[in-house]
């Protein structure tokens, strides 16, 4: 059985945008891909452009780089929605000077209240050195609290290392 709420998180390049969208891909549902990223350089614009190479036609798209709670509330059930990723989502809203814990509160409140399965991916940031700038340093902070709530609420966890997932909590999809 394929569980309702997975949390993917992985470290740069290791695969977890990758591997989300084949787990989505396996629930045969209706899909749809909440974008988060802003595209402010060329850079950016070719990773947006390949991660959307990757998936078919049958992907809706919306893109949401600071407002997650209305596109969650409209998803019916019997459709599955790929967020990818809560650390650009996050970025945002520090960049924009929001309120980090309003917004991941209201960010976890949506979640529960979505109808559809769900599957959201976000950066270990975790494990590298101490950042050297007072802003890094709150960024760290924050996403390490959101990536701690979000695993408290999925019902599956997987850690994505060098394409491999790793289950930490539930059952391996």
């Amino acid at each position: 059985m394929l569980p309702r709420t997975t949390f993917a998180l992985g470290g740069a390049a290791s695969g977890k945008s990758e591997w989300a969208e084949s787990l989505v891909n396996s629930y045969g549902l209706p899909k749809t891909y909440l974008a988060t990223g802003r595209i402010w350089d060329d850079e950016v614009q070719e990773r947006v452009k390949k991660h959307q190479a990757r998936r078919d036609a049958g992907w809706r798209t919306v893109e949401c780089p600071l407002d997650l709670t209305e596109p969650l509330a409209k998803l019916p059930a019997g459709e599955i929605v790929l967020i990818d990723c809560a650390t650009m989502w996050l970025s945002n809203h520090l960049m924009e000077d929001s309120d980090l814990m309003t917004a991941q509160a209201q960010l976890l409140t949506a979640l529960q209240a979505c109808a559809a399965h769900w599957v959201i991916v976000s950066n270990e940031v975790g494990q590298g050195i101490v950042p050297e700038n007072a802003m890094a340093r709150q960024f760290r902070e924050a996403q390490g609290r959101l990536n701690i709530a979000l695993a408290a609420e999925a019902d599956t966890v997987v850690q994505v290392v060098v394409g491999l997932p790793q289950l930490l909590k539930g059952e391996m999809p």
